[in-house]
């Protein structure tokens, strides 16, 4: 593409190209999302004198919104329900109070807007419920404030369910998360912490449709792949070392006191077959002997939650664990958990640096 026709695109506000294992998810999650709650509004009003619609066309939005873009913050639950449901009543209460429908449904929309956007639930299809309320029909005009709660807000809550039950079926992620891309600890390692991020968004004046946590896991993808383009890949593998000295859950803390004395590093605690069961921290061992008797288990204090890490683990994802304040080293176990080596801080930090000095020597010669 030219940079007559790119500089186009990004005027006209051209889209990225969705991944097509995308669009059949939000294809069949449409299709599925719709049909179970027109299917349960019929199911309901069967038998019954229903004056109002049973399934608003709003939803139809709403449901673009819920599977086209499940991670929007514009299509979490309290964005749809309480969204259109707060719009539905902006609309009522217009049509009640002006004769002129035309400026009673400006009114409602922009109202809805700023409703929305007090309650935290903004969400675009809620326009379209707001002029619903105003202009459509003498059906729904006549329901009043019933018609906020059916259909709008029965079908918002069973398109809701609808979309978390697929996204469950099918393995998907809604209502939205963020996914740490390698531990949930926020620390300036990385260059920046969250209350940064959250600093810089505040100051824009324009709603961004995302979340400061699906931004920080972006930002942090974005620094490790610069990270090994820069300084190529090193696994935990190539920096481990594979003779820590180990021990097992059933030796005592006196015995943990000699070789942690001996080596001054973290014993990984392991059992016969190998396993990683366990760390035992120096500090962990000092409390414990003010408290404990000296042949006191090592199973009875050691850290059942180390941080483990594979062999082929790229050591850029190790920088926010091992800097964090919980973890100081990190244990490699082969995929049966059995022990192969232990990355502590100055493992990590002594080869960060060698790589540093190797790119300056690298730029001086250039």
């Amino acid at each position: 593409m030219s940079e007559r026709l790119r500089g186009l695109a990004a005027w006209a506000g051209v889209q990225p190209r969705p991944a097509t294992g995308r669009l059949v998810h939000a294809f069949i999650g449409a299709v599925f999302g719709m049909f179970m709650t027109a299917f349960v509004m019929h199911r309901w009003a069967a038998g019954q004198a229903v004056s109002v619609p049973l399934l608003v066309a709003p939803m139809g939005a709403s449901a673009v919104l819920l599977f086209g873009l499940p991670a929007s913050p514009l299509a979490q639950p309290w964005a749809i329900i309480g969204g259109n449901t707060i719009s539905a009543l902006c609309g009522i209460f217009w049509a009640h109070v002006l004769s002129d429908s035309g400026m009673a449904a400006g009114l409602a929309v922009a109202s809805a807007i700023v409703m929305m956007g007090a309650a935290r639930c903004l969400h675009p299809p809620g326009g379209a419920v707001a002029l619903t309320a105003v202009i459509g029909g003498p059906a729904i005009v006549a329901a009043g404030w019933r018609f906020a709660v059916m259909p709008v807000a029965v079908n918002c809550v069973l398109l809701v369910g609808a979309g978390w039950l697929y996204n469950a079926i099918s393995r998907g992620n809604y209502p939205h998360h963020a996914r740490p891309v390698a531990a949930p600890d926020r620390s300036a390692a990385s260059g920046y912490t969250m209350a940064d991020l959250e600093a810089v968004l505040a100051q824009y004046e324009d709603l961004l449709d995302v979340r400061s946590e699906d931004l920080d896991t972006l930002f942090r993808q974005v620094e490790g792949r610069a990270y090994r383009r820069l300084h190529g890949a090193i696994s935990c593998a190539q920096i481990m070392r594979a003779q820590a000295a180990t021990i097992a859950p059933h030796d005592t803390l006196a015995m943990a006191s000699v070789a942690i004395s001996a080596t001054g590093d973290s014993l990984p605690v392991v059992d016969r077959h190998g396993r990683v069961k366990g760390l035992l921290r120096a500090e962990s061992l000092a409390l414990a002997e003010a408290r404990t008797a000296p042949d006191t288990a090592v199973a009875a204090v050691m850290d059942i939650s180390p941080c483990l890490a594979a062999p082929h683990t790229a050591i850029d994802e190790l920088l926010p664990i091992l800097s964090g304040g919980i973890h100081r080293e990190a244990v490699v176990v082969d995929p049966e958990g059995r022990f192969l080596g232990l990355i502590g801080q100055t493992d990590l930090l002594a080869t960060l640096w060698r790589g540093h000095i190797a790119e300056e020597i690298a730029g001086r010669a250039a």
